[in-house]
């Protein structure tokens, strides 16, 4: 029998983690074996644990919160995903070292196509400007939208974002603009990308830049996405939950360590139904 591939998830916490579940839902469509192990790992322990997946021939790890920027530093090699974003959420084995890519923002325009969201030409506002939102900023540029608009509590931060990522399609609105009558139509899309709902807060745009045909996503799912969900929905907007994209961002992974692309489909199924 043919020794399985190890792989692991870190994070802190990790208790909560679906991906030891997907991936195993990814080998068995694969065919081979997968011993993919879920790791609590507080920010401290990273390094260290690092050396001892890699002593021990681990293939690849992901990495969730608080890990992802972190672990920027310990990858000997970095992915243009990886250098946009500034986060790595997928660590692939080579032969000295870790390689350090991000399957975050290209699983959620996966899964936005799968939900026949359009992107190409179309006017994108994304609320927040930290790990998750920056982790999806390149593949939504690489995308073809039109313009890029970064709203953010804190706007010295949005502008940060912005001015690192240089393209002149992106810009940052505040809370406090005034509708102007040259200001162009309404978003074509809604991302929300803080983690409030978390703590059952929500940030949201004012009513005038919407309309009925804006479509809502939320990069939570579950509990998290409740709130943004009950928002959008009172809006009469189109809201679209993160599970999709968690579910991509995982078969991405799973390709890069095994050359394997799984079916999304029957796993996201399953896990709404709660069979997963």
């Amino acid at each position: 029998m043919k020794k399985p591939i190890t792989l692991a998830v870190l994070g802190d916490p990790i208790a909560h983690s679906k991906s030891p579940s997907i991936h195993q839902a990814f080998a068995n469509q694969w065919g081979q074996a997968v011993d993919y192990q879920a790791i609590h790992c507080p920010p401290d322990a990273l390094p260290a644990t690092l050396d001892r997946l890699y002593e021990h021939g681990f293939q690849g790890a992901n990495l969730t919160v608080p890990l992802k920027e972190q672990a920027l530093t310990l990858c000997d090699q970095l992915t243009p995903a990886a250098q946009m974003a500034q986060a790595t959420n997928t660590l692939i084995r080579t032969p000295t070292g870790w390689l350090g890519t991000n399957t975050d923002g290209q699983g959620l325009v996966n899964d936005l196509n799968d939900r026949h969201v359009v992107l190409k030409n179309k006017r994108v506002l994304l609320l927040g400007a930290g790990g998750a939102a920056a982790g999806v900023c390149g593949p939504i540029l690489d995308a073809g939208v039109a313009s890029l608009t970064i709203l953010n509590r804190t706007e010295a931060r949005a502008q940060a974002l912005c001015d690192r990522l240089n393209d002149p399609r992106i810009s940052v609105r505040s809370f406090e603009d005034e509708p102007k009558p040259s200001d162009p139509p309404a978003f074509d899309l809604i991302i929300q990308a803080t983690s409030a709902g978390h703590a059952g807060e929500i940030m949201t745009p004012p009513g005038t830049w919407m309309d009925e045909h804006t479509v809502a996503y939320d990069l939570n799912y579950g509990p998290a996405h409740a709130i943004f969900s009950k928002w959008a929905k009172a809006q009469g907007l189109m809201v679209f939950d993160g599970l999709g994209m968690l579910v991509w961002q995982a078969a991405l992974s799973f390709e890069h360590w095994t050359g394997f692309r799984p079916d999304v489909g029957p796993v996201l199924a399953a896990l709404r139904e709660n069979d997963l």
